[in-house]
């Protein structure tokens, strides 16, 4: 099963570095020139215009392009920042305005990920008409082939959708490509409700022709994956719709808990490993649904340096030869909510003396701290220069925060350096989902089946002597807790802002050097200024006119 795994994350790679070759090019007008004259000749050519929307996906979706849904989704939130660090990391106050919520219309990155994930969408729609176009006999596929090829697009256009609604609320839908592409396309803006429906029609009708999870499906959208999209979807169904849907994502939660979607492994389950869902050898793990197949051996390495990597002089302490901004820091307040005992405190972060690999040499600081013992510490403040009390965005040292080791690429001789998937949708969020469905329906009170669900999760970082008072009952899994262990579990997986906004804390709530918001129009993002200019039919969000 291992070796197949194997085999079939090196195909999916394959193709993945072959379709990036293609994916540079991000010009916003990319969709309008899109075209439909183009025909494919076999099953290859049809693989690779399917995974090319995936492929262009990781620019936005993960942490890699700096400016995409990731940074948003989790730099506005309550768990991670970018504060400036001396003469690094100011960046025209980007990051500033994200952690106080008083972006712009006007934010370049906003904009960047607004043409990353509307690319993306063009992509997708080229593959879906000109798929359905095709022949079965000329491609040598049957019919049935080709309509879960189309299925497939289709759920992953939903995706795609659900994350630009999530992010900017009103939106255009936008389903075919344009009949003269030479001609601006215009489309109008769409209440987020009925975004909402179209992306639930776009799953419900296509959810059932997807091939269930296998290790052929690696980085493939299968049934598993659209059972998990439609439990997010109906968890945050109130907040994108107005409606509560708390009984469908629980029912969808259970489908992925169940096997009806498939596995990699031949059994879905929970990874008692606690780094097995994130290490170099994360297609193994048991409990992975959907996830980028990034391969160094094949060309296309998953990369985490910009943003989650500190400067060189930390390259030794992990034995890598790769090294990066030293930009994201974990703030005090999310660092302190996690208890001393708890294993993923001493395992998915930096933090304390550091230390070349495995040796008692100290790692020596570059700014601040230059030519001494280096040091990260639970503060955002110059200690340098004598400062106490909470710090602020623009009072970050080098050494400021504890930092992410949450997935480790290995050491520069493992044979499996750097092959690190990236995961998108794990079993243990549809724990998570369903737990939190079922206190919600019970008026935000625990049942006993979301305390075992939660449980069952929780259990993998405590020892056997702690557990007893670690553990959750129906009395002390409060829906605050919950919030707080969702958090703690998925730290650094991009989650973060749709989770404070489905507990309605994003801008009622408090963290380090984040105070409330005046009201609730951070909620959504702007529509992107120039967008708004260039296209008459788009109607900017309100609050931001």
């Amino acid at each position: 099963m291992m070796k197949k795994i194997k085999i079939n994350k090196s195909i999916a790679a394959f193709v993945l570095v072959f379709m990036a070759m293609g994916c540079t090019d991000l010009d916003e007008t990319l969709y309008s020139e899109a075209t439909t004259d183009s025909f494919y000749n076999n099953e290859l050519e049809i693989l690779q215009a399917t995974t090319r929307p995936f492929t262009h996906m990781q620019a936005w979706l993960s942490w890699w392009g700096e400016s995409g849904y990731y940074y948003h989704n989790e730099l506005s939130a309550d768990q991670l920042a970018w504060p400036q660090k001396g003469r690094h990391g100011y960046d025209n106050g980007d990051h500033i305005r994200q952690h106080y919520h008083t972006w712009t219309p006007q934010e370049n990155r906003m904009e960047s990920a607004w043409n990353l994930m509307w690319t993306g969408v063009g992509y997708v729609n080229i593959v879906i008409e000109t798929v359905e176009k095709s022949n079965p006999e000329d491609v040598g596929l049957s019919q049935e082939q080709l309509e879960s090829i189309a299925a497939e697009s289709k759920v992953l256009r939903a995706y795609h959708y659900m994350k630009i609604m999530d992010m900017f609320g009103n939106i255009p839908i936008i389903t075919e490509l344009p009949e003269d592409p030479t001609e601006p396309q215009n489309p109008p803006t769409q209440p987020r409700a009925e975004v909402f429906k179209f992306i639930e029609k776009e799953l419900l009708e296509n959810v059932e022709k997807l091939q269930p999870l296998s290790p052929r499906l690696l980085g493939r959208v299968s049934k598993a994956v659209g059972y998990s999209i439609l439990s997010e979807l109906y968890l945050n169904a109130e907040v994108w719709s107005g409606e509560p849907r708390w009984q469908d994502a629980a029912d969808y939660a259970q489908k992925v808990i169940d096997g009806e979607g498939g596995s990699l492994t031949g059994t879905m389950m929970l990874d008692p490993d606690i780094l097995g869902p994130f290490n170099n050898t994360n297609q193994d793990s048991p409990e992975n649904i959907f996830q980028f197949p990034y391969s160094r051996k094949e060309g296309f390495a998953y990369d985490w340096r910009g943003l989650l990597m500190g400067f060189s002089n930390m390259s030794p302490a992990l034995d890598v030869n790769y090294s990066g901004n030293n930009a994201l820091v974990v703030i005090p307040t999310a660092f302190d909510a996690y208890e001393d005992n708890d294993l993923r405190k001493q395992e998915w972060f930096l933090f304390g003396p550091q230390y070349r690999y495995q040796t008692n040499e100290p790692i020596l600081g570059s700014e601040e701290y230059s030519g001494e013992p280096f040091v990260y510490v639970n503060n955002i403040r110059r200690n340098t220069e004598g400062q106490t009390g909470e710090g602020s965005m623009t009072d970050g040292e080098e050494n400021s925060g504890a930092r992410f080791n949450k997935y480790r690429s290995g050491t520069q001789d493992d044979d499996n350096y750097l092959e690190n998937d990236f995961i998108i949708y794990r079993l243990t969020e549809m724990y998570f989902n369903k737990a939190e469905a079922l206190m919600r329906l019970n008026g935000g009170t625990a049942t006993q089946e979301a305390v075992d669900l939660i449980n069952a999760s929780r259990s993998r970082y405590f020892s056997e002597e702690d557990w007893p008072t670690e553990m959750y009952t129906t009395s002390s899994l409060t829906m605050d807790e919950l919030l707080a262990e969702r958090g703690r579990e998925f730290i650094f997986e991009g989650k973060r802002r749709t989770d404070l906004i489905r507990f309605g804390k994003f801008t009622t709530g408090s963290w380090w050097d984040k105070d409330p918001d005046g009201d609730d129009h951070t909620i959504i993002y702007p529509i992107p200024f120039r967008q708004v200019q260039s296209n008459p039919n788009l109607e900017q969000n309100p609050g931001y006119n």
